[in-house]
């Protein structure tokens, strides 16, 4: 039997990584392990992945809490994991029929062990790096920096007069 690689793509779709294992459910895009991400648990091992990347995928789940703590199972302690979803302000995010979330900047802070938001369980993570991306422009180049800056000041007042394009999320399993 090979081994698993250390490493795990969640949600691949046709940006498959070399050197993990790229999981999708729809098989035409040739993943690794064909295997739909709603149904829990993934057929992989407890702490078997020091990365995790998780690209343009919570928004389609149906159960958010449900996948980190899947995340959180699959992952080694100290495992980083890497997270992108389109901005709740993200034209994008209200056209494809397949979203069901709009997160926002701080919609990881829920999982965070410790913190006041902390409501689903001892799962936790630690927040390494986030950011709000924009579309590239002079414009948005200066609103990025704002936004960066200030973010819950953009979610509640700017984020509809300049959207952003996507979110970033390094987190780091506790464990």
């Amino acid at each position: 039997m090979t081994p698993l690689p250390s490493k795990l793509n969640l949600g691949c779709g046709r940006k498959k990584m070399s050197h993990h294992l790229n999981v999708d459910r729809e098989a035409s895009v040739e993943p690794d392990l064909v295997h739909d991400l709603s149904v829990y648990p993934y057929p992989l091992p407890d702490n078997a992945f020091e990365e995790i990347h998780a690209n343009d995928v919570v928004e389609h789940l149906e159960d958010v809490v449900a996948f980190m703590r899947e995340v959180w199972r699959l992952a080694k302690p100290n495992a980083r994991v890497f997270i992108t979803t389109p901005h709740f302000s993200c034209a994008n995010a209200f056209t494809d029929p397949t979203h069901r979330w709009q997160l926002g900047y701080f919609s990881f802070d829920y999982f965070v062990a410790g913190h006041q938001w902390s409501y689903y369980g001892g799962h936790g993570f630690k927040v390494q790096h986030r950011s709000i991306v924009f579309t590239p422009g002079l414009i948005n180049k200066v609103v990025s920096r704002l936004a960066n800056r200030w973010p819950d000041i953009y979610e509640q007042r700017w984020a509809w007069i300049f959207p952003a394009w996507f979110l970033y999320f390094e987190l780091t399993v506790c464990k």
